[in-house]
């Protein structure tokens, strides 16, 4: 059976970490992980289902003696796929498994976005190593058309470019009643308080800032922030400079996503620069409805797909006027939830890990771009 080393930046909670996570429950295909950094959190639950995690102990963005201790790894394993995440893990990644003799080097882009990789600005430097790494892969995989285009602006030649978009397990995002009771407690919130929520890293391109200052500016609201970041400490001063604290909850990263989400009332999602909008997803399968600015994956569908997913258009004002909305339409007592689009089954991670396997035997051609074919039945969805 084919063998394939993953290797990532690092395996803190973050939406590429997520992904590699739930793809390694569904690749047909032997896997083991390096991370290089240290494992965290997400790295100890894939060691608990049995996927080996490796820790390369990278002391920074300049430890170049990571490459060959990188490579004696890979040389060691002998494996015949080398897959890298993120960009970090990408730069090395590629060098390292070039250096092994590894057969095949692919990697995943997951989050490139426009003027801006991971957070870090893509200055002339950044892009010329990225290019110069890129050559030494086989093919990049890019999780959407969006990214395959940015990709392109830097100069990868189309042909070693496949779209595989993220995927998603429906089944495990399902409404569930008494987690939503329970996550709520956890979180101080009341049964009967309606409760916006955002979910993503918490930098600057995510613009959670327009959601406190929204929120700020209604009655009877709250919001959920899942996840961590840089920005951190700037969004709780500004939500207490509004006299908002205690309406907002900073969650942190959380390892119990789906419980996030059906503690939420309705997903609002105001970032501009997105590469995939995974979240966005996940909330359409917990049944919420979903506000968004920008989501690749919804991108030139029909609407009829994600009938209960709206566009608001960029600014406090718009942000404002539809939170309200939600939350005067909503009144009080026990939420429902809609029904799961039909959107959600393109994305079924089944599908997408399939396309890797191929990806990873016969090269670029066995997955080329297609739409995603969208699975009638949704185990697992609500009624």
């Amino acid at each position: 059976m084919t063998r394939v080393l993953h290797v990532i930046t690092g395996l803190e909670h973050g939406g590429a970490e997520r992904q590699l996570a739930l793809l390694l429950r569904h690749l047909p295909v032997t896997c083991e992980v390096v991370s290089l950094t240290g494992a965290g959190t997400l790295g100890e639950a894939i060691r608990g289902t049995g996927v080996a995690v490796h820790e390369l102990g990278m002391r920074g963005n300049r430890d170049l003696s990571a490459v060959p201790r990188l490579a004696r790894l890979i040389r060691r394993g002998r494996y015949d796929v080398v897959h890298t995440h993120l960009y970090r893990a990408c730069v090395y990644g590629r060098v390292a498994a070039r250096l092994a003799g590894t057969p095949r080097v692919v990697a995943t882009e997951h989050s490139l976005g426009d003027g801006h990789i991971e957070g870090r600005a893509t200055t002339r430097g950044v892009r010329a190593l990225y290019r110069a790494t890129e050559r030494l892969g086989s093919v990049t995989v890019a999780v959407s058309p969006t990214v395959a285009s940015r990709l392109r602006g830097w100069g990868v030649p189309p042909g070693r470019i496949v779209v595989i978009p993220n995927g998603i397990d429906a089944a495990a995002f399902a409404f569930d009643p008494a987690r939503r009771a329970e996550t709520r407690r956890r979180f101080g919130i009341g049964p009967d308080e309606w409760v916006a929520g955002g979910l993503g890293r918490l930098v600057p391109t995510k613009r959670f800032d327009l959601l406190i200052e929204a929120v700020a500016r209604l009655e009877r609201a709250r919001l959920l922030l899942v996840g961590d970041g840089p920005a951190r400490d700037r969004l709780e001063r500004l939500a207490a400079s509004l006299g908002a604290a205690g309406r907002i909850v900073f969650a942190g990263a959380t390892d119990d996503v789906p419980g996030a989400l059906a503690a939420m009332d309705v997903l609002a999602s105001p970032s501009t620069q997105e590469t995939f909008g995974l979240g966005v997803l996940e909330a359409l399968a917990a049944g919420l409805p979903v506000r968004y600015t920008t989501c690749p994956a919804l991108a030139d569908l029909p609407s009829w797909e994600a009938p209960h997913a709206r566009r608001v258009p960029t600014g406090l004002t718009a942000w404002t006027a539809e939170l309200g909305r939600l939350a005067a339409a909503a009144g009080h007592g026990p939420a429902g939830r809609l029904p799961v689009p039909a959107v959600v089954g393109r994305y079924c991670v089944a599908d997408q890990a399939d396309r890797l396997a191929r990806l990873y035997e016969d090269g670029p051609g066995a997955a080329a771009v297609r739409t995603p074919p969208m699975r009638e039945h949704l185990s697992g969805t609500p009624t």
